[in-house]
């Protein structure tokens, strides 16, 4: 199979905070490919496929402890919108990253692909 990896986009009138943002309080490694553009190498991820009336995607970030991760964002400057919830997959809260791009951040209740794949 040819496909070697997902390369997953954020969009955002803050370009830059965001990139800082995912360099500094993420920690996420990164190249930069060109004049400050950075890419950076995002932790293993997984697809899930659901039904939906239209198409659609998002993105989700994935932690093994919600709480402590939710703390540690938190103490680096990172909005968190809220306290953790309980849902049907997880506890799970929003994360809000500069320029108002939001990304749920979840703790998983359900078996994930990540830990069959390593």
């Amino acid at each position: 199979m040819a496909v070697t990896g997902v390369h997953l986009l954020f969009f955002s009138p803050h370009a830059e905070a965001l990139r800082q943002t995912l360099r500094d309080a993420f920690g996420w490694s990164h190249v930069d490919a060109g004049g400050g553009w950075l890419i950076f190498a995002t932790p293993p991820a997984e697809v899930g496929v659901h039904p939906g009336d239209s198409p659609a995607h998002e993105i989700s970030l994935m932690c093994d402890d919600l709480d402590a991760t939710v703390s540690e964002l938190r103490a680096r400057g990172v909005t968190v919108r809220g306290d953790p919830e309980a849902r049907q997959f997880g506890r799970a809260v929003t994360l809000v990253l500069p320029g108002e791009v939001e990304v749920l951040l979840y703790q998983p209740t359900h078996p994930t692909a990540i830990a069959t794949a390593q």
